[in-house]
């Protein structure tokens, strides 16, 4: 099933889009590609006995083509290493450097190769983390031990250990673009510790990070979660291993085996979760003791939760990424027609036609956005057809769910931007409208969110 959606998204020139429809992505099509070398590394696809070889021969051609259109252009340009090593192309020779001599269709790409090879070797000292991590994998996949060692030693003098955090870097920071991801990068950093160091006590220590990550950011999106997984799984201890030895107390007594029974863990990360009924709870539950005797550490939690109407919900404060939404009445007059703003408890007709206008205004340059638009249950959207769309100088796919409107975002420059849909009124009654909410896909601390506010859809 999986290769299946892959081949239906894979287009004619064996680049892969963000989301159906759209152009090829050469970001996304390089992650694919390394994804799929994860998985070869791990043996799964041996395992489920998966044939990807299509699929990535006609993607890495793909990339092996624009690889070498861009270098041209760049030699027009008379800009070659001026401006140094470029991230995109560090993370090319990463991608690439999972698959063999087998692999190779374009024989350009060979004599270019030494070219970038040596200018990594060059300037990896004043690159980001994410690329040094990648550099000393590149190098050390073609056969430059020795360097490759280099950047691991110096990688290793810089980080920072600590007993509740483990190895981390204080300079491995969240930013605007795919490559500034502190998850990803410390995934990049213990592959690179795993494959030419081999030191486990240190590997253990990073992964640690991790872990103490999760606690906090939860791996919120997909990509950096399938990251995380894959570097829990490298070398190192059992860190995938659910075997129970936690030990937890609740006022004093052992938490009884007749409530742990009919809990069943999450395969993989031993995830459970336990609730108590009102009448069970007393004051002696506020106290809680973990005891791990594991070698690897644990994460939990115990937490209040309580709900809040929508249209209670106020502005978020200042955020790089701002978001608001209005409600306008189309009213048709002749062959031309009017838009009528709606406030809150504005009456609106059964059958009125709805234009939601969402404003974003982005502080800074952003890369794969997520915006989720909630509608009142009254409302009917009009447009439900997902599809790849173009508005006010953005390309983005546009998906209509049964609560909401999502918009993904490929690309979002700095700048202020509009975007309108359509809905129907089509029930009677006073409504929340919901909220509005924008997240960076894989910078999840990027985030904001609009008001809320109540409608009122009156009989005819």
């Amino acid at each position: 099933l999986a290769i299946a959606k892959l081949s239906d998204l894979q287009n004619k020139d064996g680049g892969f889009p963000w989301f159906n429809g759209g152009n090829s992505n050469k970001f996304i099509s390089r992650h694919i590609v390394a994804g799929n070398g994860h998985l070869e590394k791990l043996n799964v696809l041996n395992y489920y006995d998966y044939n990807m070889k299509p699929l990535i021969k006609k993607a890495i051609k793909y990339l092996d083509r624009e690889f070498c259109r861009d270098h041209d252009k760049r030699l027009e340009r008379g800009d070659i290493i001026s401006t140094g090593v470029y991230s995109s192309d560090v993370h090319y020779f990463y991608s690439r450097s999972f698959y063999d001599s087998s692999y190779n269709f374009v024989p350009k790409v060979d004599d270019i190769k030494p070219f970038y090879l040596n200018a990594f070797k060059k300037h990896w000292l004043t690159q980001s983390l994410y690329n040094k991590a990648m550099i000393a994998l590149v190098l050390y996949r073609n056969g430059d031990l020795e360097e490759a060692e280099k950047i691991v030693d110096a990688l290793k003098e810089q980080a920072v250990e600590s007993e509740e955090n483990g190895m981390y870097w204080k300079a491995n920071k969240a930013g605007w673009y795919w490559f500034d991801s502190p998850l990803e990068t410390q995934v990049l950093l213990i592959e690179a510790f795993s494959e030419i160091d081999g030191d486990k006590q240190s590997i253990d220590k990073m992964k640690q990070w991790l872990i103490k990550q999760r606690q906090t950011t939860k791996w919120s999106n997909t990509k950096a979660t399938t990251e995380a997984i894959y570097a829990l799984m490298m070398h190192g201890s059992g860190w995938m291993s659910v075997k129970d030895k936690t030990i937890i107390r609740i006022g004093g007594e052992k938490i009884k085996t007749k409530k742990m029974d009919p809990v069943k863990k999450e395969a993989g990360t031993g995830y459970f979760k336990l609730n108590w009924k009102q009448e069970e709870v007393t004051e002696e539950l506020a106290e809680v003791k973990v005891t791990n005797n594991s070698e690897v550490p644990g994460i939990g939690g115990v937490y209040w939760q309580y709900f809040e109407d929508l249209d209670k919900i106020t502005v978020s404060g200042e955020n790089p990424l701002k978001i608001s939404k209005e409600l306008y009445l189309k009213e048709v007059k002749g062959n031309d027609f009017e838009l009528i703003r709606i406030q809150d408890n504005s009456p609106i007709k059964l059958g009125d036609k709805i234009t939601v206008r969402i404003i974003v205004t982005a502080e800074n340059n952003m890369e794969y956005v997520h915006l989720k638009d909630m509608r009142a249950s009254g409302f009917e959207p009009i447009d439900v057809l997902s599809e790849y769309k173009w508005q006010d100088g953005v390309g983005y796919y546009q998906s209509t769910r049964d609560v909401a409107t999502h918009f993904f975002f490929d690309r979002l420059p700095k700048g202020t931007y509009v975007f309108e849909y359509e809905l129907r009124a089509n029930n009677i009654g006073n409504f929340s409208n919901g909220i509005s909410t924008i997240q960076s896909m894989y910078a999840p601390e990027f985030s904001g969110h609009s008001k809320g506010i109540r409608i009122e859809i009156k009989d005819k």
